[in-house]
């Protein structure tokens, strides 16, 4: 078999005995990792660790699988500003987890002929949500539905996040204030005779 060591070097073709004997010397499994190849490939190792830390690769990688989708939210044409404003702020919360966000306009009776209607809807909800997130699915009619799917836009996010340091470090920076001319700051008026004034008097 071709032996490979606890730190991924090349034992070379050993026997299995010796090999057996090389992983209990350093008190180690040993563990054949490739099965299929010519000659099989087994590799020195604590094989109680590789197992838990495949799991740990598992179960992280089903976590951020099963947490990571598509939510839903779902206006109407004729929606008022305060029912407006909270759902474009669970939006926006959706979108700052990770998620995609499918946006539904629900029509009703004859609003299916005014699509401009819903339209101005999904226009809205983008525009408040630009800098964080971008339009994956451009505005569709599905049945009596409008939809549109906004995706978060990791860059567009960075960038405000960028600017907006900038802006705070600007802010912060202390003003220079100008220095008065001149080598020292001018004494009273009544302290400046010269030498002729002083003369002048005798």
């Amino acid at each position: 078999m071709r032996l490979v060591d606890p730190e991924g070097q090349q034992l070379g073709i050993r026997p299995l005995p010796e090999a057996l004997a090389i992983a209990r010397q350093l008190d180690l499994d040993l563990v054949e990792v490739a099965p299929l190849a010519n000659p099989p490939v087994c590799r020195i190792m604590d094989y109680g660790k590789f197992k838990f830390d495949e799991a740990q690769k598992a179960k992280e990688s089903r976590r951020k699988t099963t947490s990571v989708g598509i939510k839903e939210m779902k206006y109407r044409p004729k929606i008022g500003p305060g029912d407006f404003d909270t759902k474009t702020r669970q939006v926006r919360k959706f979108l700052g987890e990770g998620h995609k966000v499918k946006i539904t306009i629900m029509f009703r009776g004859r609003e299916v002929f005014h699509p401009e209607l819903g339209k101005k809807i999904l226009d809205r909800v983008a525009l408040e949500v630009d800098g964080t997130a971008r339009v994956e699915s451009e505005p569709r009619l599905d049945g009596r539905n409008m939809v549109m799917v906004l995706a978060p836009d990791k860059r567009a996010k960075q960038s405000a996040a960028a600017r907006a340091a900038h802006t705070d470090h600007a802010d912060g920076e202390p003003q220079e204030h100008a220095e008065p001319s001149g080598n020292g700051a001018p004494g009273p008026a009544g302290d400046s005779t010269g030498p002729s004034d002083a003369q002048g008097g005798r």
